[in-house]
């Protein structure tokens, strides 16, 4: 076994230059999909790019599809042996957006190595650092491919918008997009060099909640004091969303759960969560509790007057957007509404409150006990020569749910490159070479493991 690891790895590393210029030119691209306000040309010519570098990998029936949000889905087929199982790469081709390069150390849209050794650039790890993971494996297995591949490529990720989610759930796209497992490339390890698959996701339920008081601002030396103050209103509301310790609290919803998987160390979190010197961490549980196994109330914006803008007066109007994630055992519809009534029971002062249910998507567990999980842990384990680990994973990607129930029978395994290190959707987003390299080992040993394991 440890031969033809080896044998994998020093195919591998001869191909990282390629892999290099590959990234460079996808970070050129500037692929944010925003059609409102950022006309998508560099999402097109990503699109091209990759209907060009699968096809010189052997890939047919190169496809791009034009979905229900207009953003571009590339599709491709590469044939393995008669009956060989089939293995579905899931990656997105779009990034964030860089709303001010002035935070960045480097070039955002030109793939930078540094001397710490890594590689800096907007979709270096998210998710195009992936993507060279995908070419690089498939590179290295060559004509001796053990199953048959298939590529779905998703251009509007990052925008939540669902194009990819309507057309994998489109019955007629059935046949384009079945297989034995689906490999999710949008995910990361629990450290660099520590080989970690994701076994579950947090779901998300948003509202919006807006307080109204007064028919206008009026002025606080005048009328301070008996009106009643919009904002005051709408703070002592979100106040109650977390106790003292910080703790989740939102009414009808139980936030004791544990996790039972790999623990982070509250140190490294510490670190990887750029926490102040001095400043606690939240609640009672482990961090891995908190993180993956229970329910995470965010306050993402409020609406009233800026400092600078802000006149002697008692605000008439304020609204805030509360984001809720939630872990798996409760649907997002029903941890919505458990925040909706909250938030309406606990309106002080007989105020006008209006609570609209925002963005959601349902949590995800994977299963982790079928041939494809086992062949993974092998494969990345040999890869790294490091025992494989579970995590959690606190954000949401409701397309894997789209997978579970379009393809029940498919195993679905997150993995990837975007380890704490990479701060994704941050600047000065990076990716650890080293990551690539392994991950690209794990996925070629992977699909030769596969192919044995499904024929057995």
């Amino acid at each position: 076994m440890r031969d033809d690891v080896n044998d994998i790895r020093t195919k591998v590393q001869a191909l990282m230059a390629q892999a290099q210029a590959d990234l460079a030119t996808m970070v050129s691209y500037q692929s944010v999909f925003s059609p409102p306000d950022n006309p998508p040309a560099d999402c097109n010519k990503m699109v091209v790019w990759l209907a060009q570098a699968f096809t010189t990998a052997g890939f047919t029936n190169i496809s791009v599809h034009v979905t229900s949000d207009k953003s571009k889905t590339v599709t491709g087929f590469k044939q393995g042996p008669p009956g060989a199982p089939t293995v579905l790469l899931y990656f997105h081709h779009d990034v964030q957006p860089v709303p001010n390069k002035a935070d960045w150390n480097t070039d955002p849209w030109t793939l930078t190595p540094k001397n710490d050794g890594r590689w800096y650039g907007r979709g270096a790890a998210d998710c195009k650092g992936n993507i060279a993971v995908h070419l690089t494996a498939i590179r290295a297995l060559g004509d001796n491919l053990p199953v048959s591949l298939k590529i779905v490529g998703e251009g509007s990720e990052e925008q939540g918008t669902g194009g990819l989610e309507n057309f994998v759930a489109d019955p007629s796209n059935h046949d384009l997009l079945a297989a034995d497992a689906i490999l999710v490339g949008d995910a990361g390890n629990f450290a660099d060099g520590t080989p970690t698959l994701t076994t579950s996701l947090r779901g998300i339920a948003n509202v919006i909640v807006a307080v109204d008081t007064l028919e206008g601002p009026m002025h606080s030396g005048q009328f301070g004091g008996p009106s009643p103050d919009a904002l005051a209103a709408l703070i002592s509301m979100l106040a109650t969303l977390r106790d003292s310790q910080g703790n989740t609290t939102v009414r009808g919803l139980d936030n004791s759960m544990t996790w039972s998987g790999a623990q982070y160390p509250a140190d490294q979190f510490r670190t990887d969560a750029r926490v102040l010197d001095g400043v606690d961490l939240l609640g009672n549980g482990t961090v891995s509790d908190m993180l993956w196994a229970r329910f995470a109330v965010t306050v993402c914006g409020i609406d009233c007057p800026s400092v600078d803008d802000a006149t002697p007066a008692v605000q008439a109007h304020a609204r805030a957007l509360v984001s809720l994630r939630v872990p798996p055992g409760v649907t997002a519809e029903a941890a919505q509404q458990a925040l909706i009534n909250h938030l309406k029971s606990v309106a002080p002062w007989n105020v006008r409150v209006t609570l609209t249910p925002s963005a959601s998507g349902e949590p995800f567990r994977t299963s982790t006990t079928g041939p494809g999980y086992n062949a993974m842990v092998a494969a990345m384990g040999a890869a790294y020569n490091k025992e494989v680990v579970a995590m959690g994973q606190g954000a949401s990607i409701p397309l894997c749910n789209v997978f579970q129930t379009s393809f029940p029978k498919a195993e679905i395994m997150l993995f990837g490159v975007e380890e704490p290190k990479a701060l994704i959707h941050a600047p000065n987003e990076s990716v650890d070479p080293s990551e690539i390299e392994n991950m690209a080992v794990s996925l070629a040993v992977f699909l030769q493991k596969f192919a044995t394991a499904k024929g057995s």
